[in-house]
């Protein structure tokens, strides 16, 4: 049967005042009928290259060559007329921000009107059947309410379940899929990917799925393609690239993502060497050989071509066999320096009873107030010196917000913040110096914390004049040092944070912080948009500089199995309350609060043979502005037991070793329930 794309020799080169960038070269890949075909790779290695190839979106300083064919049809020789009909009709795409693809001006309905007028005469009354119809299959909650909104007033994983809809609307034949998943919670994260997955079996469509994650990959797809620096290096069924990588890059990546129950204590997590090079000025022969550690003079002799290394699977190697059968050659562990020192009985910092209050408006005509928004509603907890505090939970449940409270940029409208021995609830202006000195912050997008007009070493420079840390005369060699620390070297002082890779901003950011000697330093989603490979190697950062300049760290991020690697301890917050909190250990193992336990089952494995038995939580996190009485779960709750849960707020139970869990189930019932939920491998 002809496949539904088939791609063949595909060639992309942009050109720029640097010279050509060969941004694909030489790819091939076929895609069948509703098979799900997976292209992974970092940042820079051409995926979205070869997406804009197929829908022809490429930019005019690009030029490509080869042979694109959709269902027998050449894409790269077809008219515009052709394309225009083919575009979101046969062929659709799905990006990774959706406020890309959603016109702020326009309501849900007129967007997805629009879609069908385009392609298909239907009447209005059909148009909207079908609109609705497709808005159920997404699992939108209230379709008929959603299609008089605007997108600024849904969630994240709202506007992204629009923008799966718009894509399916007049089922196509190809979908591509864009790092679709990336910025989403991962509850929604695991709801979107079912969806998917059914709508995908149903319709029996063909999925290019763009991704990082290695663990959504081997989720959802059939067949896996690995790119490095423009090229496919290795292709396989998903079953295969996962229990046999033939690829250093590719056993590298698998390396880079924490394992289940994987610990900072046990060992550091694998990163890869170096970076991707500049496709203006690609290395000779292997383009991976700069990084990895098998490299000799033949793999630099010549460019290894890409042969087969078993049915179905065939890498870009010369040195397969070697990854195949001793793979401990390129698997790279190092062990951690003693932890010993960082047992404190002493607490660093503690919280009770915190709560901020946002204030709404007056209504329209002035005569009362809307209600708070309670963003954090009564938190407490404690962090001792140098240890880790992880905090998880879905967007909107306040974390961030604890993250800025604590570092004084947002007000407390009550509750007690004591850090060492100061009192941490007055706003930053307030603080002394020193207290400004003891608590730094490492933020999610290091573009938005970096001033562009200031060198790194500039950057670098100002909290060392600000705290007076070293004499003006040793600032240069603590600078230097500073970058040593982040594993970057002096050729970096006088770069601008434009010509960093997002890693390399990052470190940059870490080094501003840990610049001040702080006691406590606030982690802010601060790998989320990073490539597996450099998100491995900030966490390992992290926790050697916590263990050198013993530092304690409040982790906030959404991937628990990066918070289970990191964390000494971790708070589970939903709506602007804590629901469970415990040493890592314990929260990871029954007996769990429901939410943490709907949270561990949707985390995406990076083993396609593990069976989890997922627990899938319905509708949407409520409004802080109106939050549901007596446990703010309840209403997602699968695990509801009656009207206790509507009416009364759920105590703190005792699990052992400082590990509470807030809820109305009896610990013991929980144990019993949860045995069978944990994933098996």
């Amino acid at each position: 049967m002809t496949p539904v794309l088939d791609i063949q020799n595909l060639n992309v080169n942009y050109h720029s005042s640097r010279g050509i960038a060969r941004a694909v070269r030489d790819l091939s890949l076929t895609i069948e009928g509703g098979e799900t075909y997976g292209l992974v790779g970092e940042s820079g290695c051409g995926k979205s290259t070869v997406a804009l190839s197929i829908m022809r979106y490429l930019p005019r300083q690009a030029q490509d060559s080869g042979g694109i064919r959709f269902q027998g049809r050449d894409l790269m020789q077809a008219p515009a007329e052709e394309l225009r009909h083919l575009r979101g009709n046969r062929i659709a795409i799905v990006y990774q921000d959706p406020q890309s693809s959603l016109n702020p001006v326009l309501t849900i309905e007129r967007q997805l009107s629009e879609v069908i007028a385009a392609h298909e005469e239907h009447s209005a009354s059909e148009s909207r059947r079908r609109i609705l119809d497709m808005l159920e299959r997404v699992r939108m909650p209230d379709p008929q309410y959603i299609l008089g909104r605007y997108p600024h007033q849904l969630s994240g994983g709202m506007q992204q379940r629009i923008v799966i809809a718009m894509a399916l609307l007049l089922r196509p034949d190809l979908v591509i899929m864009d790092e679709p998943t990336t910025g989403l919670d991962v509850t929604i994260e695991a709801g979107v990917l079912d969806i998917l997955d059914d709508l995908r079996r149903e319709f029996k469509m063909a999925i290019l799925y763009i991704s990082h994650n290695l663990g959504v990959i081997a989720r959802i797809c059939d067949r896996v393609g690995i790119m490095y620096a423009g090229e496919l290096i290795e292709q396989a069924p998903v079953n295969d690239i996962f229990a046999h990588p033939s690829h250093p890059y590719t056993l590298g990546l698998l390396r880079c993502v924490p394992r289940q129950g994987l610990r900072y204590t046990n060992e550091a997590l694998y990163s890869i060497p170096g970076r991707v090079p500049p496709l203006t000025a690609l290395p000779q022969g292997c383009a991976f050989a700069p990084r990895c550690v098998l490299a000799e003079s033949a793999c630099t002799a010549a460019h290894p071509r890409l042969e087969s290394t078993a049915q179905d699977h065939s890498a870009r190697c010369i040195h397969w066999e070697t990854v195949v059968e001793q793979p401990e050659r390129v698997t790279f562990t190092r062990p951690l320096s003693s932890q010993t020192d960082q047992n404190s009985e002493k607490n660093l910092l503690n919280v009770r009873g915190l709560k901020v209050y946002f204030m709404q408006a007056l209504d329209v005509l002035g005569i009362r107030k809307r209600p708070n928004i309670k963003v954090v509603d009564g938190v407490d907890f404690d962090l001792p010196a140098q240890r880790t505090l992880g905090v998880v939970g879905e967007s909107g449940c306040g974390k961030s917000t604890i993250a800025k409270v604590l570092a004084g940029l947002t007000p407390v409208t009550s509750g007690k913040i004591e850090f060492s021995g100061s009192d941490f609830a007055k706003p930053i202006e307030s603080r002394s110096s020193d207290s400004l000195q003891q608590l730094q912050m490492v933020f999610q997008n290091p573009d938005s914390s970096l001033n562009p007009r200031h060198t790194i070493s500039q950057t670098l420079s100002r909290p060392l004049r600000r705290f007076k840390i070293v004499p003006q005369d040793q600032e240069n060699e603590t600078i230097i040092g500073l970058l040593r620390s982040v594993n970057l070297d002096e050729s970096y002082l006088d770069r601008y944070p434009s010509q960093l890779s997002g890693g390399e901003k990052q470190r940059v950011a870490i080094a501003r912080a840990f610049a001040g000697n702080p006691e406590l330093v606030v982690c802010d989603e601060p790998i989320s948009s990073l490539d597996v490979s450099v998100q491995a190697a900030v966490l390992n950062l992290l926790h050697e500089l916590q263990h050198q300049r013993k530092v304690a760290l409040v982790f906030i991020a959404h991937d628990l199995n990066v918070v289970r690697y990191i964390s000494d301890e971790v708070a589970v917050i939903y709506l602007g309350r804590i629901c469970e909190i415990g040493p890592t250990d314990r929260i990871f193992s029954p007996p769990s609060h429901p939410y943490t336990e709907a949270l561990m089952s949707a985390i995406p494995v990076a083993d396609p043979n593990a069976q989890i038995n997922p627990i899938r939580l319905s509708g949407n996190v409520p409004s802080p502005a109106n939050p549901p009485t007596g446990c703010h779960f309840h209403t997602r709750c699968p695990r509801k037991i009656g009207a206790i849960c509507e009416t009364h707020e759920p105590p703190a139970q005792e699990a052992g070793d400082n590990h509470k869990i807030f809820c109305h189930i009896p610990l013991d019932e929980l144990r019993v329930l949860q045995t069978d939920v944990m994933v098996k491998m």
